[in-house]
């Protein structure tokens, strides 16, 4: 048998500046030495929405692994915010840079650090936005446990949208339909299984969305706050004029309410030539727990 070794990891809430609100990550800032199974096992015992491994990289800050209970993904949001804050806290970047980058497995992510604020906000720049596929709503309202006239309408499509993870999103009349959604997982699986990263609701609201999503396929039953799943929505919001398809439109999602786990993740629309170049996602986050774990 091989020896065991102890890791130890912090806990973050993202997407907060209050501790047990908002999305909880756990990062392993040295994860040297963990294998793909070892850090698959781990985020399973775990068990948030996901755990985030930082390794060395040679051209940035720090190259990240991120994994759900049930898979590793190639980008999130609330990970890398997570993992920007807990490498600032931890010295591991320097509090003088304003910006930096992480490798994540589809690539660079630039970060960008708004020290005005107390505490910090840390931005992201998505991936490039990609809009797919559309689908008949009356069917997504049934799976939902909605009504049809509970979605916001036919100009609002029931459609696919991905910054490297691919989200189904519907959009719905008002926070009571939201409220009541409850995700025939059965219904979803069949129709997507895995490759969709979640369905993504939302009802708009004046500073920007009201929101949940469900990853069932992901081992994420509903979760707290979806920073991959921010970009995509602004997307979605100014391409079907629900924001203002402006450079430096700012937008707020509202997330986790019904989990007792309220998240604001903030985001801004960045506009070149006329079209969306990318969006900006960023929030707060506060460390809650330090821990180690005995790995092998």
């Amino acid at each position: 048998m091989e020896p065991s070794r102890t890791y130890r990891y912090t806990v973050v809430d993202v997407f907060t500046e209050t501790p047990f609100e908002g999305n909880p990550l756990a990062v392993f800032l040295d994860a040297v030495g963990l294998s793909d199974e070892a850090m698959q096992t781990i985020a399973r015992e775990l068990n948030l929405s996901e755990t985030t491994f930082v390794f060395p990289a040679s051209s940035a800050a720090a190259r990240l692994r991120i994994f759900t209970p049930g898979a590793e993904m190639p980008f999130a949001g609330h990970p890398t915010i997570g993992a920007a804050y807990a490498l600032v806290a931890a010295g591991r970047v320097s509090s003088d840079d304003p910006t930096f980058t992480l490798e994540e497995p589809i690539g660079p992510v630039p970060i960008r650090l708004e020290r005005a604020a107390n505490p910090f906000v840390a931005w992201l720049r998505t991936p490039p936005i990609e809009f797919g596929r559309r689908y008949p709503g009356a069917p997504w309202a049934r799976a939902l446990g909605l009504a049809p006239d509970d979605l916001l309408g036919e100009a609002y499509p029931v459609q696919i949208v991905s910054a490297g993870n691919p989200f189904l999103f519907v959009a719905l009349r008002d926070p009571g339909a939201d409220d009541r959604a409850a995700l025939d997982r059965v219904a979803f699986e069949r129709e997507f299984g895995t490759s969709v990263s979640g369905i993504f609701i939302f009802a708009p609201v004046p500073s920007g969305a009201y929101s949940r999503m469900f990853a069932p396929g992901f081992g994420i039953g509903e979760d707290p706050a979806t920073g991959s799943a921010t970009g995509p929505l602004g997307a979605y919001m100014a391409t079907y004029d629900l924001l203002p398809d402006l450079d430096d439109t700012h937008f707020t999602s509202e997330q986790g309410v019904l989990m007792k786990r309220r998240s604001l993740v903030h985001g801004i629309l960045r506009v070149r030539d006329g079209k969306i170049d990318t969006v900006e996602v960023g929030g707060s986050a506060v460390k809650v727990i330090d821990a180690e774990i005995v790995a092998p």
